[in-house]
């Protein structure tokens, strides 16, 4: 017997917790191939924070191409060329074309950040000198089905990793660093700058993978000053709803390139406070050149909610809540778990944990100093029935409605220790993420089912929730309080981008200083500082996944092959087909799945049956020898057409011919 070895197979992810252990496989879906790393890396050795951690002190104070006509356009420029084939067909071959050194130009690449929410990654480029802002990953969309993580795509760097000098860190959140493990082993393993909480915190995160050699980790503070290579970098403290977060200063000779990371303001009715005014004052003589900035609420019109506000709304409820409270929140909400866990040992109340990051969050908070418990306030899950109910508050993560999140399974009685009732009340202290609206909806269902009392941030009439980004009027502020020459908005998809430039606009910068980037779209200050260029070219965007053990560019047949999976389903043929005579040796087995129920579809089996012998046996008449790929292909048509006008549904057709 001869079995035809082309057909296709798939893959599947093994569970998360045995995929930590172990370090993905770069893998490239343009072909079956898997590509080996460059270099093995070594076992990562875990030691105390103090001892891989290099503090970096205070540094003291010291001291043309050819260009193209800028353009605001968001029309993608890819790098490749149309090539003409022997017999005359037009394809398009993706073919390298050279980016030219950025010589005495600035060169700013956003590799991730501006056509999305997350995988935050910026590069500065002046002659032999990259610095690299953020490292982060984004979560899996509609778009990405199947996918762990979506990676900036790094190739721009990896084949310039001679040049990286740093890569900094503005804070600790999952869009900023989630990358790291994945990316720095790729692009050589620079230096990484950044403040102790976000150092203790890509420890943490790197202790998930074990075969990977250490980073080099060095801690900055506000007043820090460093060289990386011929450029000096500073750092200013920026408020958001995680600890230590910093915005950065990259001085050139024609002024700085700042990047203030994810910010908002501390404020009194609309005033920032001195703190705010305090840290900021370095821009009252700084000659900012070119600002990159938030740009998330910038549609969201006033000030944003100030954290001091939402710490003192928490500490209300937890203070007058009569029955057994469970908060559900962001894990990486570190200022407001750091609050709540304050408030509850303020009223002598007993703390249970439920949430595996909420829990590394905590002792990450302890590490780091910022957070000191007394020793009895936490107790285990399975000892709560042991206190009165008004004296217990539950801190969980899946306030957005994540099926195996703690949250939802004590709304739907699946967890061990906590089952909701009526004595509970849920407060849900987490906006809604954009496509998570339905989810967060079945939570609430659920928690309403067990009659529990629900408090949430839209229905409160206290503060209980606040965005970790500044509204419209915050955004403002910085544009005055910052005064560039030059602008891009990043982190937000494109129409909060274009909203952030017309701000821009309304405050006075002119149209041809501002760029609206797409992921990858490379950006130049030419000619001393005085102009600023989007050059036609652009570094690689393709997707790059964490799919399963696996990491690399996920094509778009890969994609959109999961998109019909998971809409219409499989119908594979099995064929035994004699190659002699070109006749089946028996009728074709059908295997179905996600598509049509089989028992109650036998008539369209049958003649499914009767349409793929006919078109076997008219395809191998007068074929010798007999061509496999010829009659698969006649197959997947024939069958794929017949199967649309019988149920109007298109499943991936599959046929696998046995040769006999």
């Amino acid at each position: 017997m001869v079995v035809n070895k082309k057909t296709s197979s798939f893959s599947s992810s093994n569970n998360q917790n045995h995929r930590r252990r172990r370090r993905p496989v770069i893998q490239t879906y343009m072909s079956d191939s898997i590509k080996k790393p460059e270099s093995r890396v070594d076992s990562f050795k875990s030691t105390a924070p103090t001892q891989q951690i290099k503090k970096v002190g205070s540094v003291s104070r010291r001291g043309n191409t050819k260009n193209k006509t800028h353009s605001n356009s968001s029309k993608r420029k890819t790098n490749t060329r149309t090539v003409q084939k022997r017999n005359g067909e037009q394809v398009n071959k993706k073919r390298e074309i050279p980016i030219h050194p950025a010589g005495d130009n600035i060169r700013i690449i956003p590799l991730g950040g501006v056509e999305e929410i997350g995988k935050n990654m910026y590069i500065m480029e002046y002659q032999d000198d990259i610095i690299v802002m953020d490292c982060g990953f984004a979560f899996k969309s509609e778009e990405t089905p199947g996918v762990d993580y979506i990676l900036p795509n790094t190739e721009y760097l990896e084949k310039r990793k001679e040049k990286i000098k740093g890569v900094i860190i503005t804070h600790g959140h999952l869009d900023h660093i989630g990358g790291l493990p994945y990316v720095m082993h790729r692009i050589g393993n620079p230096p990484v700058y950044s403040r102790n909480l976000t150092t203790i915190m890509i420890q943490k995160k790197y202790e998930e993978f074990k075969d990977l050699e250490p980073l080099d980790l060095r801690v900055v503070e506000n007043d820090s000053r460093i060289s990386l290579g011929k450029l000096k970098v500073k750092f200013f403290g920026v408020t958001h709803t995680i600890p230590d977060s910093m915005g950065v200063i990259i001085e050139t000779p024609f002024g700085s390139i700042v990047n203030p990371g994810d910010f908002k303001l501390s404020h009194v009715d609309g005033k920032p406070i001195d703190e705010e005014e305090d840290a900021y004052k370095v821009f009252d003589t700084e000659k900012v050149l070119f600002l990159m900035s938030d740009s998330t609420n910038v549609e969201n019109p006033g000030f944003s909610t100030p954290e001091h506000v939402v710490k003192e709304g928490l500490d209300k409820v937890i203070k007058e809540t009569k029955t057994r409270l469970i908060i559900g929140t962001f894990a990486s909400q570190m200022e407001r778990m750091i609050g709540i866990i304050n408030s509850i040992e303020k009223y002598n109340k007993k703390l249970a944990v439920e949430g595996r990051s909420m829990k590394i969050n905590i002792e990450i908070a302890k590490l780091a100093g910022i957070l000191s418990m007394k020793p009895d306030t936490l107790i285990p899950s399975e000892d709560i029935e042991k206190y009165p109910p008004d004296r217990v508050v539950v801190l969980a993560t899946g306030a957005q409605g994540e099926e195996f999140a703690a949250l939802m399974r004590m709304a739907s009685k699946n967890h061990k220790y906590i089952k909701m009732s009526e004595r509970d009340t849920v407060l849900l202290s987490s906006s809604v993420i954009p496509g998570n609206e339905n989810s967060v909806q079945k939570l609430k269902d659920n928690i309403a089912r067990n009659g529990a009392k629900i408090i949430h941030y839209r229905t409160s009439e206290i503060f209980i929730h606040g965005s970790g980004h500044g509204n419209r009027e915050e955004i403002k502020w910085l544009h005055k309080k910052i005064k560039p020459k030059f602008f891009m908005p990043i982190h937000g998809t494109h129409y909060m981008l274009r909203m952030h430039a017309q701000l821009a606009e309304e405050l006075g910068m002119p149209k041809e200083n501002i760029v609206v980037p797409d992921n990858g779209t490379i950006v130049e200050i030419q000619d001393g500082g005085n102009k600023l260029v989007r050059l036609d070219l652009q570094a690689p965007s393709d997707i790059v996944a964490v799919d399963g053990f696996s990491i690399g560019n996920m094509q778009d047949v890969v994609i959109r092959d999961r998109q019909l999976l998971s809409e219409d389903g499989i119908f594979i043929i099995v064929v035994a087909l004699n190659t002699r005579t070109g006749k089946l040796r028996k009728s074709p087995d059908i295997i179905s799945r996600g598509f049509v129920y089989l028992r109650e579809s036998q008539n369209l089996l049958q003649e499914s049956r009767v349409l793929i012998k006919k078109t076997v046996e008219d395809a191998t008449r007068s074929m010798n020898p007999v061509n496999f790929d010829i009659i698969k292909a006649e197959i997947t048509d024939q069958v794929r057409k017949f199967l649309l006008q019988k149920t109007d549904k298109k499943p991936v057709v599959l046929p696998v011919i046995l040769g006999i």
